[in-house]
């Protein structure tokens, strides 16, 4: 089957409405990502929310945790590109306030908030004020008394349990319009929990690995949990809980949903190849200056970097534009076909400037501008001239093979 019309069947749920971006009901899976700043200081919490937006953010959450950040986002509201969410933790007024601040949706987390006549009276206001709430469970603040019912500790089940019990209190006020998550640090943990709260309920879900901590590391564990979960057709709205600033959160998980074939592809979508024998040039570096160069750039195109002109253009032929290293040169090809060559140190300067100029006009237009016989006999001379130097052999794979062979 070809990739592209691979798709995961996904759970039907109800629909919620965050400031206009839907979740769950068939909507297109969301990304989240929460402010590092103090929700009090406006224009450095705006930026931060710019910043999020400019990076796929769908929607965006804010801590609300005293008068002053409450005061913050009723003049953060008005403002912000996206819709916002308030973290209450602890105090049911800061959820009133946060009302009154004009937010989008409260995230509740019910381990925090025990009094069930606290948690009615938010219920309430957000019904009559037509704003959903998250039912936001974390392994990591289970209610006492679920953590010593399961035997002392935290558990698929007790977190399920905990967000029933939370949605059970909105049911008494008639209050519906909710979603819900069971996010823990422990992947399998958290895969099970999501699991089992599927079968429970067909409110829509927001995922996430909850303090899943720096660098690599984090990328692994979110993604682990979070895409597994997709695949099975689990899942609204994301959000990666990273040590890192803000903005990776939401690149990872617009990356993880277009790599997913969940959301349209927004920004370029940059492959390389691992380099080996036959590279003509750091591979690693090249593929990273060229991420860099396209940055944020809003073009859905797949680029390929190549270390070497031999088998690179063959490769990455399904690539809507590559280039690869021969002799000294950058071999540019669009879809396979090679159109242009430029010296080595133009390589990224002339991905970025096709890349534009396909965006704008299509990959007839490229192709018709190109001189595609020079390029190609560019290509075929360095090829042969590496090979010739090389050998078919570059990797000495061959050699190994015969090694294997005599061995077994």
């Amino acid at each position: 089957m070809d990739a592209g019309q691979v798709t995961f069947a996904r759970r039907t749920t109800r629909q919620v409405t965050v400031g206009g971006v839907p979740v769950g009901g068939g909507a297109p899976i969301t990304v989240q990502s929460m402010t590092t700043t103090k929700t009090a200081d406006v224009d450095g919490t705006l930026q931060q929310i710019y910043d999020l937006a400019m990076a796929g953010c769908d929607i965006v959450r804010c801590t609300c945790n005293e008068p002053e950040a409450a005061e913050g986002l009723a003049r953060i509201v008005p403002r912000s590109p996206v819709p916002i969410v308030a973290d209450i933790h602890h105090q049911y007024r800061m959820a009133l306030a946060a009302l009154e601040a004009g937010v989008h949706c409260l995230r509740l987390n019910p381990g925090n908030i025990r009094n069930p006549e606290h948690i009615k009276l938010v219920a309430s206001e957000c019904r009559d004020r037509g704003v959903p709430i998250r039912i936001g469970v974390n392994g990591g603040s289970l209610d006492e008394r679920l953590y010593q019912k399961y035997g002392g500790k935290v558990t698929p089940e007790a977190m399920v349990e905990s967000a029933m019990t939370e949605l059970a209190y909105f049911d008494e006020v008639g209050f519906d319009n909710v979603k819900i998550s069971v996010k823990a640090s422990n992947v399998p943990l958290m895969i099970e929990a999501y699991r089992q709260l599927s079968e429970a309920t067909d409110h829509p879900l927001h995922l996430g690995v909850t303090e899943a901590g720096p660098g690599t590391s984090g990328l692994l564990k979110a993604t682990a949990g979070i895409a597994a979960l997709l695949a099975e057709g689990i899942g609204d709205t994301i959000r990666y809980s990273l040590t890192a600033d803000p903005v990776e959160e939401a690149r990872a998980g617009r990356q993880l949903l277009e790599a997913l074939g969940l959301r349209e592809r927004k920004n370029v979508d940059l492959i390389a190849c691992p380099s080996c024998g036959r590279a003509e040039v750091d591979v690693i570096a090249v593929a990273e200056a060229a991420q860099a160069a396209f940055g944020d750039r809003e073009i859905p195109l797949q680029v390929a970097v190549m270390g070497c002109v031999v088998n690179g253009p063959g490769e990455a032929r399904d690539a809507d534009l590559g280039i690869a290293a021969g002799n000294k040169r950058g071999h540019l090809f669009v879809r396979g076909t090679n159109v242009a060559v430029v010296p080595e140190d133009e390589m990224v300067e002339t991905l970025v400037e096709w890349a534009e100029f396909i965006q704008e006009h299509g990959v007839e237009r490229a192709l018709a501008r190109a001189d595609l016989h020079a390029a190609k006999a560019a290509a075929e001379a360095d090829r042969a001239a590496l090979l010739d130097e090389q050998g078919d052999d570059a990797n000495h794979s061959e050699q190994r093979v015969e090694l294997i062979r005599k061995l077994t």
